[in-house]
């Protein structure tokens, strides 16, 4: 969440050498439209009538956090579109809503107001005392064709709809019985030890390995190892 395919051009331009990658923007954020709805299920329908555009089927999904949920989302629902499946650092459980504190400095900025990205990261500074966080929150932060400030996500429909981007994706009788990988940082506090039992439920095939020295972002923290984890799935299933 509050991401964009940006995050992962550095990885999916490696990736490319070797793989026809595609890096997708979820709805209401990056360069795709917004919408008033943020579930799950329409969220995976979006990726799914994508790939219906490419005709690319079967595909191998990559999907990280919330990008993650949405691709284990997919997978079950319609498994014959997914070949194989990386989950990057979210299990298939529900978390406690963890963006309010980044969500309450976006909507603190008055845009109106605002003349420049460093006055923006100086107000930010007042609320989020991490740097790293502060300058990926201010990725969403564009110019309008009038030089006016604005941010590219839908705040507002993000805001309202974090309730439901926090819960399971899955049900019980969900499952995904191809390849799949769990990659998860070592430092990240996302997925624990104990949420193998949770993933070989609904992903009886499922492998989980861990990025040394890296949080919840292993593709970019650590971009050589996770990709090193990809590559060996990939050529192993």
């Amino acid at each position: 969440m509050l991401g964009s395919s940006r995050n992962w051009a550095s990885f999916g331009k490696a990736l490319g050498q070797h793989y026809c990658v595609y890096a997708l923007d979820q709805r209401n954020h990056g360069q795709s439209p917004h919408a008033n709805n943020m579930d799950y299920e329409a969220m995976a329908e979006d990726v799914a009538s994508w790939i219906d555009t490419q005709s690319i089927e079967p595909a191998t999904l990559i999907g990280h956090s919330m990008g993650g949920k949405v691709a284990m989302r997919l997978a079950c629902s319609e498994p014959e579109r997914i070949e194989k499946l990386i989950v990057v650092d979210i299990a298939p459980k529900a978390y406690s809503p963890h963006h309010r504190e980044a969500f309450a400095a976006m909507h603190s900025l008055d845009l109106s107001t605002l003349t420049s990205r460093k006055e923006a990261e100086e107000h930010m500074a007042k609320t989020i005392q991490d740097w790293a966080l502060r300058q990926f929150l201010l990725t969403n932060l564009i110019r309008n064709e009038d030089q006016s400030f604005a941010w590219q996500v839908n705040l507002p429909t993000l805001t309202q709809e974090l309730p439901k981007l926090s819960i399971n994706p899955l049900e019980g009788k969900d499952r995904f019985i191809k390849p799949t990988l769990f990659i998860r940082g070592e430092d990240s506090d996302f997925m624990c030890d104990t949420d193998k039992a949770l993933i070989t439920r609904f992903f009886p095939k499922a492998t989980m390995t861990t990025i040394p020295k890296a949080g919840h972002n292993p593709h970019i923290e650590a971009k050589e190892a996770c990709l090193k984890a990809v590559y060996s799935f990939l050529n192993r299933t």
